[in-house]
C-alpha cells in the first residue's frame, strides 16, 4: 500500500533514542541498582510504523510471577512488520524486573507495583518504577493493554476487565474478543486507574496462573491483541484471527470462600456453567471425611479457581460470574 506524504509517521523518541518510521528498536531504561551495584533496567521494544496511526503500549509482568503476558507480547511482536504498521507500539514484556528475577509477585520492598501508580520520582522503589513507566511509555500513547494472570495459585479463564460504561473502552474490549468481558471498576493505585485518569483507553487482560505458561490463555491473548490493534486501524494488511463466539458480558461476579480448612476436591473447571446451589467442590479432612461443600451462589460461569488443594478457612476457592447479554 502506498501512503501519501501526509500519512507518513514521525520518529519516536524514548530515553534519548530516536526510532525512525519503519524501524524497530530495543531500549533499556535504567531503573535502580541492586546492592551488588548491578543496574536493573526496563526493557522496551519500540516498533515505529512507517505510516501514521495510534500509539499503543503493551505491558506484562507488573507482577513478577505472571508469565503468560510475556509470551503474548513476544508472539505479537513477531507478527508486526514496521514497514506496514500504522502507528507505533511500545512493548514492555517485563515491568517488575525485580520480582521477575526472584519469581515473586512483589518488589523487594514487598509493595504491589499495581497499587503504586501513578508513582513519584522520589518515592519508594515501587513508586519510582510506576512513575518511570507512566512517564516514558504510557503518556506518549493513546491506548494500552495490561496483561495479567491469576495470583497465589489461582487460575483465570481468559477475560478482559475494563470500564464498559465508557463507549470507546467497550468497543475496544469487544474487538479484543475474549471469552469473558468483565465490567470492572478500577482499583486505587492501579495502572489502569492512573492511565484512565489521563485519558488513555485501557484494557486489562487476565488469563492463566502465575509461573506457568497456559497455551489457551496465551493464544487468546495473542489473537485478542491483534484484533484490538486491527480495530483501531494499525494492521491494515494483517489477517485478523477469527473471533471466538461473542464475549459474555459480566456485570457481577463473586469469589466463593472456604468455610473451613481442609483438602479441596474440585468438581468443576474454567468455563463450566453452574446453577444456583450446585455443589462445586468438597472439602475433606486428612482422612477423607467430608468437612464441607462449596456451592454456587447463583447461576453463572466459572471464571477462576484455586489450583492449590490445601485451603484455609476464608481462602478464595472459586470465582463465579453472573453472565449477561453477549457483546456483538
Amino acid at each position: 500500500m502506498t501512503a501519501s506524504k501526509a500519512e507518513r509517521n514521525n520518529p519516536v523518541s524514548l530515553n534519548g533514542i530516536l526510532v525512525p518510521p519503519g524501524r524497530r528498536q530495543r531500549v533499556s531504561i535504567p531503573v535502580a541498582r541492586l546492592p551488588t551495584e548491578t543496574w536493573m533496567s526496563l526493557a522496551v521494544e519500540v516498533v515505529n510504523g512507517r505510516f501514521a496511526g495510534p500509539r499503543i503500549w503493551l505491558n506484562a509482568a507488573i507482577h513478577g510471577d505472571e508469565l503468560n503476558g510475556i509470551e503474548v507480547i513476544q508472539r505479537v511482536l513477531e507478527t508486526v512488520n514496521p514497514a506496514k504498521l500504522r502507528g507505533s507500539i511500545f512493548a514492555v514484556p517485563i515491568v517488575n524486573v525485580f520480582g521477575f528475577i526472584n519469581q515473586e509477585r512483589y518488589l523487594p520492598d514487598r509493595r504491589d507495583l499495581n497499587r503504586s501508580f501513578p508513582g513519584s520520582r522520589s518515592g519508594s522503589l515501587a513508586s519510582r518504577l510506576a512513575y518511570l513507566l507512566m512517564d516514558e511509555v504510557i503518556k506518549p500513547c493513546s491506548h494500552g493493554i495490561d496483561l495479567h494472570t491469576g495470583s497465589n495459585h489461582r487460575t483465570n479463564l481468559p477475560q478482559i476487565r475494563a470500564d464498559l460504561t465508557d463507549d470507546a473502552t467497550r468497543r475496544w474490549a469487544t474487538a479484543f474478543g475474549a471469552p469473558i468481558m468483565l465490567n470492572a471498576r478500577t482499583r486505587s493505585g492501579s495502572l489502569r486507574q492512573a492511565a484512565a485518569k489521563i485519558g488513555k483507553t485501557v484494557l486489562l487482560y487476565e488469563g492463566g496462573e502465575p509461573l506457568r505458561f497456559d497455551p489457551f490463555s496465551i493464544q487468546c491473548g495473542v489473537d485478542g491483541v491483534i484484533r484490538a490493534m486491527a480495530a483501531i486501524g494499525m494492521l491494515p494488511d494483517v489477517s485478523v484471527p477469527e473471533k471466538h463466539p461473542a464475549s459474555a458480558v459480566v456485570e457481577n461476579s463473586s469469589w466463593i470462600r472456604a468455610r473451613r480448612s481442609g483438602i479441596l476436591r474440585m468438581n468443576v473447571g474454567l468455563g463450566d456453567q453452574v446453577t444456583d446451589r450446585q455443589p462445586l467442590a468438597l472439602i475433606n479432612d486428612v482422612f477423607g471425611g467430608r468437612c464441607g461443600t462449596v456451592r454456587a451462589p447463583f447461576d453463572g460461569t466459572v471464571i477462576g479457581h484455586t489450583n492449590n488443594p490445601l485451603v484455609h478457612q476464608g481462602d478464595a476457592v472459586l470465582h463465579i460470574a453472573g453472565i449477561g447479554p453477549r457483546a456483538e
